[in-house]
């Protein structure tokens, strides 16, 4: 008999606490912009950025025309970058530039976009397309953008992409000296004639040349 009443205690404590749970996940539902705006900028700043990304799908998926989604993007953006979670901040840069991306904050994103995929490139020896992709984007940069008040930066990161180009080259150039493959560091010393920037120009740094620009 206590057996029974322990059973059905049991069943009807399990019911009650199914019951609760279904109701706190339904609350999570239908909330106003404000709601899920506050929690991402609260998320964030509790280091908690895959909920924040979480409360930007519902956001997103509830109220998709609200006045406060581009700044939820940009935060997500710039939280990830400081994160050095740069593709997840490019996705956030991407969807801002789809959805909002036309006059003056097209400039601003374009360039947070360079500096995410300039701050990605961790090995120059395993990076080396990224390098030449962030050397044209640059490039593109410049001339879309002249008198940008991003465009000193973005020079100074076109430089650090030019001398981690050049000095790759070099390296790769002595590597094939000391294995006696002469034509091999041929090719690569020929890739360094036409660069806009010489030995001369380089101080190999303790530390990697990409990281510098923003330290």
């Amino acid at each position: 008999m206590n057996f029974k009443k322990t059973v059905l205690i049991s069943m009807a404590m399990l019911f009650v606490f199914v019951g609760c749970s279904d109701d706190e996940e339904v609350a999570e539902f239908n909330k106003p912009a404000l709601y899920w705006y506050q929690q991402i900028a609260n998320s964030i700043g509790n280091g908690g950025l895959d909920k924040a990304d979480s409360y930007f799908i519902s956001l997103k998926s509830e109220h998709m025309r609200s006045p406060l989604m581009p700044t939820a993007m940009m935060m997500l953006a710039n939280a990830h970058m400081l994160e050095e979670e740069y593709l997840l901040a490019n996705y956030y840069l991407d969807e801002y530039n789809k959805r909002y991306g036309e006059g003056d904050s097209r400039e601003y994103t374009d360039f947070m976009k360079l500096k995410a995929s300039f701050l990605g490139v961790t090995d120059v020896y395993k990076d080396q397309k990224l390098i030449m992709d962030n050397i044209g984007k640059s490039r593109i940069y410049i001339t879309r953008y002249p008198g940008s008040p991003y465009a000193p930066l973005v020079n100074t990161m076109l430089i650090r992409l030019y001398m981690s180009q050049y000095l790759l080259n070099e390296n790769i150039a002595a590597l094939y000296d000391r294995t006696g493959k002469e034509e091999a560091a041929k090719i690569y010393r020929e890739k360094n004639e036409g660069s806009v920037i010489g030995m001369t120009d380089i101080t190999p740094p303790e530390k990697g040349i990409i990281g510098m620009v923003f330290d």
